[in-house]
């Protein structure tokens, strides 16, 4: 178990949605005219919620991404309000949106200096080139995530499906990090 309780934040939930069915852009412009779509620039419609705050791309296959959610309960609640909000307005829903959560990104604090020069050479799957990026890129298997590890004791988290996945991967990294002697926690006053 980690020494310390890491703080993570959920920043973003991509989700993939699929109608099963055809959807007619331009009568979406018609009825919703806050919707942005220009086929010549992007073959997706940009259909934007206030509550919760997300951005569903909706393309003519009747498929959707739904981005800007912070949590999977936030990401089916705003597909469900787009669907709805589809249908009051006389544009045809005829089936239940199936919703995939295809990423989440969360960023972490472990609370403490991490030495990326050793972490290196003690963690297999490390890529740090410190002339290219501040951080080091770590390819966690179990669960399959990728991190951004930065010396300050930050990580970005990008790549799991679930959010308990991505509670499970920090909480790992923290232990591995700690038993390789890689992250120095200030002295507790």
């Amino acid at each position: 178990m980690p020494s310390r309780k890491p703080s993570v934040k959920i920043v973003n939930i991509v989700a993939s949605v699929a109608l099963n069915q055809t959807i007619d852009l331009k009568q979406i412009v018609q009825k919703f005219p806050h919707a942005e779509y220009s086929p010549h620039v992007f073959p997706g419609l940009v259909f934007r919620l206030k509550k919760p705050k997300t951005a569903t791309l909706i393309f003519t296959t009747g498929k959707m991404v739904c981005t800007g959610a912070k949590s999977e309960k936030e990401a089916i609640q705003a597909v469900t309000k787009v669907t709805k909000e589809l249908k009051n307005h006389g544009i045809a829903i005829k089936n239940k949106p199936v919703v995939t959560i295809q990423n989440i990104v969360a960023s972490a604090e472990l609370g403490g200096e991490i030495d990326l020069e050793s972490v290196v050479y003690k963690m297999k799957k490390v890529m740090y080139e410190p002339e290219q990026f501040p951080g080091a890129v770590y390819r966690m298997d179990e669960p399959k995530v990728v991190f951004l590890i930065f010396s300050a004791g930050k990580l970005v988290c990008v790549g799991a499906k679930k959010e308990q996945d991505v509670y499970s991967a920090v909480d790992n990294i923290q232990r591995v990090l700690e038993e390789q002697d890689l992250i120095f926690y200030p002295k507790q006053q």
